[in-house]
């Protein structure tokens, strides 16, 4: 039996995204500062050509939009143009960008009562922020359809990625 491989989902991180459209304050992310605009250009661009699709979770549109409103030193314009454009691309669903309507479950009813939950279990214990469950919740649905790739400085966040590829290969072997 021939198993056809899930089409492939980024899902971008606020400290990624700040860090490709060049927040002032933000060009670098990650541990030591390893995740540049040249890594983040050069990923996605990769990812891109083999056919997947970026994810922009409302979590990482708003953060990222406070990062900008909120800085004070350098040229915070490109950044604001940069993040129209994405917007207004997630918005028309451009690819490679899924539209923000394949998210919109997450903020109905059980769903947000089961974001609510998860979180004030992982806030004692591993300081989660709720920006960080959310994007959590958004990659665990987009695993049902896809293979998914939390693309973070985060070390953290990056961790749920692991576990939400071991939860499909458990499912795929059922």
């Amino acid at each position: 039996m021939i198993m056809m491989q899930k089409k492939k989902v980024i899902i971008l991180d606020t400290s990624v995204l700040c860090v490709w459209i060049q927040v002032p304050g933000k060009e670098v992310a990650g541990k030591e500062g390893f995740i540049n605009k040249e890594y983040v250009d050069k990923h996605i661009k990769e990812e891109i050509e083999k056919g997947a699709q970026l994810v922009l979770p409302l979590t990482t549109l708003i953060e990222t939009g406070n990062f900008i409103a909120h800085t004070k030193t350098g040229n915070r314009q490109p950044s604001i143009g940069q993040m129209v454009d994405i917007i207004n691309r997630v918005a028309d669903g451009t690819t490679p960008w899924l539209t923000l309507d394949s998210q919109s479950h997450l903020l109905k009813g059980e769903a947000l009562k089961s974001l609510a939950a998860d979180w004030s279990n992982t806030v004692i214990n591993e300081d989660q922020s709720i920006g960080d469950a959310a994007i959590v919740k958004v990659a665990e649905y987009m695993a049902l359809n896809f293979e998914v790739e939390i693309f973070t400085g985060d070390g953290g966040l990056k961790n749920y990625e692991y576990k939400i590829a071991g939860q499909q290969l458990r499912r795929n072997r059922k």
